[in-house]
């Protein structure tokens, strides 16, 4: 009988064939616009909006020196733009925050089900999330909103004595940016939870490790790549967001991918900077997951 590793050897040639659709759709739907998005970052500006297919660095420029309103100035730091990443940075991290202090609890209350039930927890935890984000970004302005059922209920009991007035402010952001991604954090944490074997909990307990050290010292290492995917998959969309911020933040709440999506709109808008600023959002992420994937492979020798 021909062993297995030369039956595996034998199909070696069509992993080419089997990998291809993925490579065509990764190829279309992001190399392709990542590279166009590149290219027009270090184009010229057409003033009726577009670009000129000219190379220049202005876009860069601009992001990072502020020369004036006509341009002759000697070049000064550009804070506005910077305190922008800043505060996206910050939003981003608080939801991750938010979204863990409340997914974990949720994924470990559903993993610990009984696996007739599971279905049905999770059924409940996605199923808002069949509508669409600006849809549901609008409801829950209509609900957080000065005259909306929150501030009624609240003001008819006698809990308030005026609207809280959430609208326009960070705590509104955050609310929609947790409210958006949630799901992100529940579901890769549930998944670690559900593979966790649950008898190291019980051999700690009959070691008499109270509740905290059991969590602390068995469960959260080895559910650890769920929390650092999830953290991942909701930190990287919470800092490119711009549906949440523009509806629930206002002006005075401007994120960075508010403003990107800025300067794509109409002829006032500006191609090569809304591609520069893109390009720099995608460089910090890169790094920071370069960075914990470096960390993880180090923390894998060890």
């Amino acid at each position: 009988m021909e062993p297995v590793y030369h039956q595996k050897r034998a199909f070696d040639p069509l992993r080419i064939w089997l990998l291809l659709p993925s490579w065509v759709v990764i190829g279309v739907f992001l190399l392709i616009p990542v590279g166009l998005m590149l290219l027009i970052s270090f184009m010229t500006k057409e003033f009726r909006g577009g670009v000129i297919w000219e190379f220049s660095l202005a876009a860069y420029d601009q992001f990072l020196f502020d020369r004036g309103l006509f341009g002759d100035d000697p070049p000064t730091i550009q804070w506005t733009y910077i305190v922008i990443f800043v505060r996206s940075i910050v939003q981003a991290t608080i939801a991750t925050i938010f979204c863990l202090i409340i997914g974990f609890p949720t994924a470990y209350f559903i993993a610990t089900r009984d696996p007739k039930n599971r279905t049905f927890w999770i059924f409940l935890v996605t199923v808002p999330y069949w509508v669409n984000l600006l849809i549901r970004t609008v409801s829950l302005k209509f609900l957080i909103r000065d005259n909306g059922p929150i501030n009624e209920f609240l003001l008819s009991f006698g809990l308030l004595s005026e609207p809280l007035g959430l609208i326009n402010t960070n705590i509104a952001v955050q609310l929609g940016l947790f409210y958006s991604y949630l799901p992100f954090m529940v579901l890769p944490i549930y998944a670690s939870v559900e593979r966790f074997n649950f008898t190291y909990s019980e051999a700690a307990a009959d070691l008499y490790a109270d509740k905290w050290s059991t969590l602390r010292r068995i469960v959260l290492p080895n559910v650890a790549p769920g929390i650092a995917a999830g953290c991942i998959l909701v930190f990287i969309p919470s800092l490119g967001a711009f549906i949440a911020p523009d509806l629930l933040g206002g002006a005075k709440n401007f994120m960075i991918g508010s403003l990107i999506e800025e300067q794509f709109k109409g002829n006032a808008g500006n191609w090569p900077f809304g591609a520069a600023a893109s390009m720099i959002l995608l460089t910090m992420v890169l790094i920071a997951l370069l960075l914990y994937t470096r960390q993880q492979a180090k923390g894998e020798v060890r």
